[in-house]
Order: C-alpha cells, then sequence, then structure tokens
C-alpha cells in the first residue's frame, strides 16, 4: 500500500492516489490543511500533479508497523517528495508521517495520514524549548 501510493504520485494519477484512501479518509498535509475525505484528497492533489508539482515523486520507508487489531495497523514513515529533474530530495522537504491503514472489505485502505515536516530543534535547545512550552502552557492553557 506504501509503496503504491508512491507509485501514484509519481504517475501523476490523482484518482489512483485517492483510491488507496477510505471514502472517509482524514489527509493532513504538512501544512495543517485536512482533506477531508477521498473526494477531497483526489481534488486536492489533481492541481498538485498538473502544475505545481508535475513529475515529481515520492521517496520514503516505513520505520513501524504495529497491528493494533487484526484489520487495523498503525503504521510511521519517513518520506519526501523529490522535484521534477532532481535525483534526490531537497532536505527541508524531508517528512514524518503517520498513517492508520484499516482493512475494509478484504481491501487495505489509508484511513488517516498525517504528514509533517521534519524541523530538528538546535542541538542543546532542547531544553530551553521544553521550558518555553511548559511556561506558555502554564500561562496560556486551560485554566
Amino acid at each position: 500500500l506504501f509503496q503504491a501510493l508512491n507509485d501514484a504520485w509519481g504517475a501523476g494519477d490523482a484518482e489512483a492516489y485517492g483510491a488507496l484512501f477510505t471514502a472517509d479518509a482524514d489527509y493532513l498535509a504538512f501544512d495543517g490543511v485536512n482533506q477531508k475525505g477521498r473526494a477531497a484528497i483526489i481534488a486536492g492533489h489533481k492541481p498538485l500533479f498538473e502544475k505545481y508539482l508535475k513529475g515529481s515523486r515520492l521517496t520514503g520507508e516505513l520505520v513501524s508497523l504495529d497491528f493494533l487489531a487484526p484489520d487495523v495497523v498503525l503504521t510511521h514513515a519517513v518520506g519526501s517528495i523529490i522535484d521534477a529533474g532532481r535525483t534526490t530530495p531537497k532536505p527541508e522537504r524531508l517528512s514524518s508521517q503517520t498513517l492508520i491503514v484499516i482493512k475494509q472489505n478484504g481491501e487495505w485502505r489509508l484511513r488517516a495520514f498525517h504528514n509533517t515536516r521534519v524541523r530538528p530543534i538546535a542541538q542543546g535547545s532542547g531544553f530551553l524549548a521544553w521550558l518555553l512550552a511548559d511556561l506558555a502552557w502554564k500561562l496560556l492553557g486551560p485554566k
């Protein structure tokens, strides 16, 4: 299924790409946009494949696969877009992905796909970032 996702992207085929998702899938893109349902996923990817990311392809690999039930799988992957004319992805395009895969009518389909850009915190600043986040939560979080 993961390879079929990459193949459909590489073919620039929004219909084939969307067909890998359930009708009610959630597709959360790197920029926070949530495309709800297969039709929205197809509609959202069609202009990407025809114009903005024409000729691009995906590269990536599954990092983990965990059966939560016989017909529900949680997977984590890393991946990136390789733009047309390039042989390697741009480092700023590296993404971490969480996918929930379910079996429906004997077929495995993606029910949820969450794609987030990898933005490592600079070395040594992890503790400072944690302190700032903790302070913000105490000041702005639920009362």
